[in-house]
């Protein structure tokens, strides 16, 4: 695999902010198919208030596809794209591209190394203020992943601005921000999941030089020196290359996948609920628990993980390559 090479000068605040809200379109481009089989198995056996009844079932990840494919077409796989692209650009923006700044404002002058209490601070804080400013996206995007499963008679909204219109005048600016509190709790915890897991391991493997070379060795066959900042003389620097954003980017998903998916169950089906369905999002977990028992918390995990897991590859391999992109082209455009 191959990318470009870091640049001499760091990319801004603006050019993160603005490669992060790309960086998460491409990724929704490549995985949002996943992210709607994923919508649709944590939904399935809920109880509808009005009851519905629904002869679709759903069996794993493929099975959840190719059904969709079969009873509803190809573009039922991309049900509420627009809405996902729309939240990724704000949404991506803020907790990824403002990550590394926040970072910096909590890190306390003169420390050289940034501890992991300052990392997780900075990616609740990032993840909280995205989830305030782009919740609307998320639930518009929910809706239409999840009335996919419903007859053409039984779907609300004509097209995307025709949900938010919907939505805010049947159940009010706050139905806008249904679930709200679930989604911050969910992206707090997936934020430091990802990013802190991202920055921890790309950390660990260039301070490892895992990356340098072939059987652990400099791109000169020399053996590296044990501090990346000083290298030996002869041998190959630390390489900040696909391979390592690769690595580093799979297992920040899987972190992610793991902690997250259980508040991510509750969300989903709260937000897509009909007005009155739920008190709050306390009995939604209730509810949920009272039906499916604690197995129900993972719904949906393989999708999830794959969703989550090749979303992270591409996002982070595409937001690296798109700042060093961008900062090699400035001087031209100047």
């Amino acid at each position: 695999m191959v990318g470009l090479k870091p640049p001499e000068v760091p990319p801004t605040a603006a050019v993160k902010f603005v490669s992060a809200g790309m960086a998460g379109c491409i990724a929704d481009l490549c995985t949002f198919p996943l992210d709607t089989a994923k919508v649709r198995l944590q939904i399935q056996g809920e109880v509808r208030i009005p009851r519905t009844i629904s002869s679709v079932e759903y069996r794993g990840v493929l099975g959840t596809l190719s059904t969709m494919v079969r009873t509803e077409g190809a573009r039922s796989l991309y049900s509420g794209l627009v809405a996902g692209l729309q939240r990724q650009m704000s949404f991506a923006s803020i907790r990824i591209g403002l990550y590394d700044s926040v970072k910096q404002l909590y890190t306390p002058k003169g420390t050289e190394n940034t501890g992991m209490a300052v990392r997780l601070l900075a990616g609740c804080t990032t993840g909280a203020v995205a989830v305030a400013c782009a919740q609307p996206t998320d639930v518009v995007k929910v809706r239409f992943q999840a009335s996919g499963a419903l007859s053409d008679s039984a779907r609300q909204y004509s097209g995307t601005v025709d949900a938010y219109r919907t939505i805010a005048r049947e159940e009010g600016i706050r139905g806008l921000w249904r679930g709200t509190l679930p989604n911050i709790a969910r992206n707090a915890i997936i934020n430091c999941g990802e990013l802190v897991t991202y920055d921890l391991l790309k950390d660990a493997l260039l301070r490892a030089q895992l990356m340098t070379g072939e059987d652990g060795v400099g791109g000169h066959g020399q053996v590296p020196s044990p501090c990346p900042q000083h290298p030996t003389p002869g041998s190959s620097p630390p390489l900040d290359n696909v391979p390592c954003h690769f690595v580093a980017a799979f297992g920040a998903g899987f972190c992610a996948t793991v902690v997250a998916s259980p508040v991510d169950v509750v969300k989903t089906r709260y937000m897509n609920a009909s007005p009155g369905q739920y008190r709050n999002a306390l009995s939604c977990l209730l509810a949920l628990l009272m039906q499916d028992g604690p197995a129900g918390l993972y719904k949906g995990f393989v999708p999830s993980f794959l969703r989550l897991g090749s979303w992270n590859v591409v996002m982070f391999v595409s937001y690296e390559q798109l700042q060093r992109a961008m900062v090699l082209a400035r001087p031209a455009l100047a």
